[in-house]
């Protein structure tokens, strides 16, 4: 009964909730389970308590500056009421939320009047209700409100799961950072690196953009119908209005836009979005390379007794979580550009076009949580097969021609790429070619002894120490 009552989405709407077999989205579907930490942030009842939340504590802003002095400050009862509505706050009262949307077909007034009703009726609570929404716009709660919440899915949900698949990463780039490997160019054999040295280029890149991610700034505006405080001033001419706004933003956690028209312009979210897109981006790459290794088995991968890799062809062991990944992460990158390319427009101070979008913010960012879960999974099954990695090394001698004919140039022998270009290119490579061809260079002894003793496995530069030192 307990699992059944997980696999229920709420909708937001009394007496309706949907099974997973029957949503509609895959994210509040097959992936539900992978998406949980997001629902409570992205969800209608996840935006009503962010708009309750913002409501509220300008309510209490509004009730602390000495500037507003029609309204004195709450009680220390008062205060405790105030913090319970946003403390407190569950899905029965976005509920009730959505039944008094029914009636005013508006959903920040529908948030006012539930707090005008758990505010109740009091000598204190009249003076409280005639200044909820003060001079606000709707735009004023929203963006915040989406403000918010893009804030807690990057720091509570986005950044922690980012950190443990960058340390996963680390841990197999460590643990094979002396594991030789053939790298391929265009295809191609070229010089040898190491396993663990190719995972460490990934991390790195990693580990940027997701600072870059985490200092996008998250701005707010608190201004008005048109940004302007034309309705702050009109009431209170004498008031700091700027600083009073600016004061509020950040203690929400917010930087505050002081230039806007009726609407944040969204500019930030689309640095958001791209950064995110970028992240996407190189983990998409990082599950096409996995996949090609498995595919050349330097991979292979545990599978539980009662899997099944392919329906029909019982010895596949189809790299899927990769593939999951890549789809995944594909969803995402194309919803988060059209966020990034969209949001910034806007006709003269405002139209609606943003509103729509900014919904869908949970479902583009469901899909980057859903793909790093599916690339965790697929890298807890893999087994490096060191067997079958150093076949492809080892005998690819080829690879030393570069090592050859750099050694060639700083004994001053002319025409050395050529010369190893005729040697090389076109016919098989092996051992006793090359040393055949080592042997007649006239370089010092004890450099043609280093060239002879040289390996494709040993030709790994500083590839180890890169990792090791990272």
């Amino acid at each position: 009964m307990i699992r059944a009552l997980r696999a229920q989405v709420y909708t937001g709407f009394p007496h309706m909730k949907v099974f997973t077999l029957r949503a509609i989205s895959p994210a509040d579907g097959r992936y539900a389970e992978k998406v949980a930490d997001l629902r409570d942030i992205f969800s209608e009842y996840g935006l009503i308590r962010f708009r309750v939340m913002v409501e509220v504590r300008w309510l209490q802003s509004l009730a602390d500056e000495p500037a507003i002095a029609e309204l004195e400050p709450p009680t220390s009862l008062m205060k405790d009421a105030l913090n319970s509505i946003i403390d407190d706050f569950c899905v029965d009262d976005a509920e009730r939320v959505k039944k008094i949307e029914a009636t005013t077909n508006h959903d920040v007034k529908a948030v006012e009047y539930f707090i005008r009703e758990k505010l109740g009726d009091g000598p204190e609570t009249s003076q409280l209700k005639d200044f909820l929404h003060f001079a606000c716009t709707s735009e004023d709660i929203n963006n915040l409100s989406y403000a918010l919440m893009l804030r807690a899915a990057r720091n509570d949900v986005l950044r922690p799961k980012m950190r443990t698949l960058s340390n996963k990463l680390q841990s197999m780039a460590k643990s094979f950072a002396a594991v030789p490997m053939l790298s391929r160019t265009h295809g191609q054999t070229a010089s040898p690196t190491t396993v663990g040295k190719e995972l460490a280029n990934v991390v790195q890149r990693l580990q940027r953009t997701e600072q870059q991610f985490a200092s996008v700034a998250i701005l707010g505006k608190f201004n008005g119908a048109v940004g302007n405080f034309n309705a702050h001033v009109i009431a209170y001419p004498d008031a700091d209005w700027r600083t009073i706004s600016k004061q509020f933003i950040e203690s929400l956690g917010l930087q505050q836009n002081a230039h806007t028209t009726q609407i944040e312009p969204h500019d930030w979210t689309a640095e958001y979005c791209h950064a995110l897109v970028r992240y996407n981006t190189i983990l998409i790459d990082l599950c096409r390379d996995i996949w090609g290794y498995i595919s050349l088995g330097y991979f292979k991968q545990k599978v539980a007794q009662n899997e099944v890799g392919s329906s029909t062809m019982p010895h596949k062991v189809n790299p899927i979580d990769f593939e999951n990944a890549e789809g995944n992460l594909g969803m995402s990158t194309a919803l988060l550009s059209h966020f990034a390319e969209k949001l910034p427009i806007s006709r003269w101070q405002r139209d609606l076009t943003d509103s729509t979008v900014q919904r869908n913010f949970g479902v583009a960012i469901s899909y980057t949580l859903i793909a790093m879960e599916s690339l965790l999974k697929g890298l807890g099954k893999l087994q490096i097969n060191e067997a079958a990695i150093a076949a492809d090394v080892n005998e690819a001698w080829e690879v030393l021609a570069e090592a050859v004919q750099t050694v060639m140039r700083r004994y001053g022998i002319p025409e050395p790429y050529e010369k190893l270009k005729a040697l090389t290119r076109g016919q098989a490579v092996n051992q006793e070619l090359l040393q055949a061809f080592i042997a007649t260079l006239e370089i010092p002894e004890s450099e043609r002894q280093r060239l002879l003793e040289l390996r494709p496995e040993t030709y790994l530069g500083l590839a180890q120490e890169l990792v090791t030192d990272s």
